[in-house]
């Protein structure tokens, strides 16, 4: 009887919306996943350019909050080509991936200053 229940559902004229309901359930999921890997590798930076990229006033270190997200991409990689020399960025820079730094450069171009 159960059998029957479950495929009267299935072929009911709501089983398309049931359908796009688990699409974009599953599409949400799936950018959620991202954002938290993202904000996961901006904390890090956070050890230098202060919490979600706001460095202390007049800090050595630059603030990332706010810039311009192709100054960030440009200026990353020139540290990963090593084009632009630094104490440690030239070495960080070479973890990431070019996705991985264009997700940085959009997550802190989008936190206030």
């Amino acid at each position: 009887m159960q059998t029957n229940s479950f495929n009267s559902i299935c072929t009911s004229r709501f089983s398309p919306l049931f359908i796009a309901c688990l699409f974009f359930s599953a599409s949400s999921f799936a950018a959620s996943q991202q954002e938290l890997a993202t904000t996961g590798m901006a904390v890090t930076c956070a050890n230098c350019h202060g919490t979600y990229g706001k460095s202390i006033k007049d800090g050595a270190l630059p603030s990332l909050a706010g810039m311009k997200s192709d100054y960030i991409i440009e200026q990353m990689q020139a540290f990963k080509s090593g084009a632009r020399k630094a104490t440690i960025m030239h070495q960080l820079a070479k973890g990431y991936t070019d996705q991985q730094i264009k997700d940085l450069a959009a997550y802190f171009a989008a936190q206030s200053r």
